[in-house]
């Protein structure tokens, strides 16, 4: 397969890319992935990359190291992997944007793997979720169901209240 940028060499790098749910792949020769700056080999070097242009964390003003193990932010972002749990809490602001880019969301809602059964229930209902519940039962008609929502939902509120 030739590259798709050059068309002269063999394709040897092949990038998948997925933007706003659209995916692309591309297949490039090394030196046209080097040149469009695919050129890492190594995992290290493609998270580092994610994190961007890191030079405005280099000036010494901005160094702020993290308590518990010592990392500083552009530590971080060059190697892509964080130091320990509390350089989330000390580099919250700057590690905000990349977890939103390259996750989507910064809250961790993890994954059901296809072995799991069918009816996976979460660990904890929000009374928004019950409300919703209560709202559907009703509308099917089906009040033994609804009632037992609805006392669940009287019951979290009164946890909440105290």
């Amino acid at each position: 397969m030739l590259c798709e940028k050059c068309g002269k060499n063999h394709a040897t790098t092949h990038i998948k890319t997925v933007v706003n749910g659209i995916a692309r792949e591309y297949n490039l020769c090394s030196q046209c992935a080097a040149e469009s700056g695919y050129a890492t080999n190594s995992l290290t070097g493609m998270l580092a990359s994610m994190f961007g242009d890191i030079s405005k964390y280099e000036s010494p003003a901005q160094k702020t190291r993290c308590s518990v193990c010592g990392a500083y932010f552009s530590d971080i972002a060059k190697s892509g992997k964080v130091g320990c749990s509390e350089c989330y809490t000390t580099f919250y602001d700057e590690l905000l944007p990349y977890l939103k880019r390259v996750h989507g969301s910064t809250n961790h809602v993890g994954k059901i793997p296809n072995s799991a059964p069918l009816m996976v229930k979460r660990e904890t209902e929000t009374v928004e979720d019950l409300r919703n519940k209560l709202s559907r039962l009703i509308a099917e008609e089906n009040y033994e169901q609804a009632a037992v929502i609805r006392d669940k939902i009287k019951e979290m509120e009164a946890k909440g209240n105290e």
